[in-house]
């Protein structure tokens, strides 16, 4: 069997001209369900302005995306696509322009606004202050023996998700290796994580788009299964518990394990604060945190730092919860993402 294609192919583009953009493929190994990865399309519009902004653009001198803003009109499919590029504002510090990626004649799919700016050495001159600002509601996350998560898959603190609820149609999530916290999250609308490419491939500030939307689901862990965002020790426990009393759990978590969930996300914000070193990072943490679960939507704010503790972007989802049959329908010409 083939392996997998590498992250860098399930997001390769090719110019066209000098505002059109060609997706290569993308590689059914990198979606959920049906449909790409919202995080690996997010992914490819980065890498989509990366390259614009280093030839069409590049006398604007600022080949760091600062801010992304994604709209996720209707599903994408599997195979190539389109991106057209429109040169929205030019100027000294920032630039922004808008993508629309499309498919089969199937119109915009999906569109985003990106500026960009220059995040490098000429960018340290502005104004810098302390806020004292922490991750809430968890704590800092526990130190990390790096080598030994990559090698054991684990380590006094953190150890690496193995078993994955419906699996088979989350293919994408396959290709990122999730260490989460022994101990447990702290709360359970929480998501701690250090994430590596099991490729070995390196985080960029193009992938920075993938791993803001990589995470084990949170809905699959809130109820008496709790595989997927619990912490080994919570879910030994939860397991001894189990065995004691089976059966007890409610009708709706028992539900919950049979169902599968697929998320898709109807908007979704990025906020860049530090540029990556241009060889990539291997290691990232993730720090979700939602604030309400209500009439089939969700938030999702993200908090992305490096091995340094240093902020290296936010974001922020708008996301709907839906039945996964949703997710394998058979697409239409005019249909709505949902």
């Amino acid at each position: 069997m083939a392996s997998p294609p590498t992250f860098a192919e399930a997001t390769a583009i090719v110019a066209k001209d000098s505002h059109t953009y060609e997706v290569i493929n993308f590689h059914p190994d990198w979606c959920i369900g049906s449909v790409p990865h919202g995080g690996v399309v997010t992914s490819t519009l980065l890498r989509v302005a990366a390259q614009h902004f280093r030839t069409t653009l590049c006398g604007q001198k600022q080949p760091h995306t600062l801010i992304a803003h994604v709209e996720f009109l209707r599903r994408t499919a599997a195979g190539g696509a389109t991106v057209r590029v429109r040169d929205v504002k030019l100027g000294r510090q920032t630039s922004t322009v808008h993508l629309s990626l499309s498919q089969s004649g199937r119109g915009d799919i999906v569109v985003a606004y990106v500026t960009n700016a220059d995040l490098g050495p000429r960018s340290s001159a502005g104004v810098s202050l302390d806020t004292g600002w922490a991750l809430h509601p968890a704590a800092a996350p526990q130190p990390a023996d790096f080598a030994r998560l990559a090698a054991e898959g684990g380590d006094a603190h953190w150890a690496e998700l193995g078993e994955r609820p419906f699996a088979k149609y989350r293919e994408a999530m396959g290709r990122v290796r999730m260490f989460l916290p022994r101990g447990g999250m702290g709360a359970r609308n929480v998501v701690q994580e250090w994430v590596r490419f099991a490729s070995g491939e390196r985080f960029t500030n193009e992938s920075v788009g993938f791993v803001c939307d990589a995470w084990p689901q949170m809905l699959e862990g809130w109820g008496s299964d709790g595989s997927s965002a619990r912490g080994e020790d919570e879910q030994k426990e939860e397991d001894k518990g189990e065995g004691e009393g089976k059966g007890k759990g409610t009708e709706v978590e028992k539900r919950q394990k049979k169902v599968w969930h697929w998320y898709p996300t109807l908007a979704l914000n990025l906020d860049v604060k530090k540029a990556l070193p241009a060889e990539g990072v291997e290691w990232l943490f993730v720090h979700l945190h939602a604030k309400q679960i209500k009439n089939g939507r969700l938030d999702y704010e993200i908090v992305i730092m490096d091995q340094e503790g240093d902020i290296v972007a936010l974001s922020h989802h708008v996301v709907m919860v839906l039945n996964g049959e949703r997710n394998l329908a058979k697409r239409g010409a005019g249909e709505s993402k949902i």
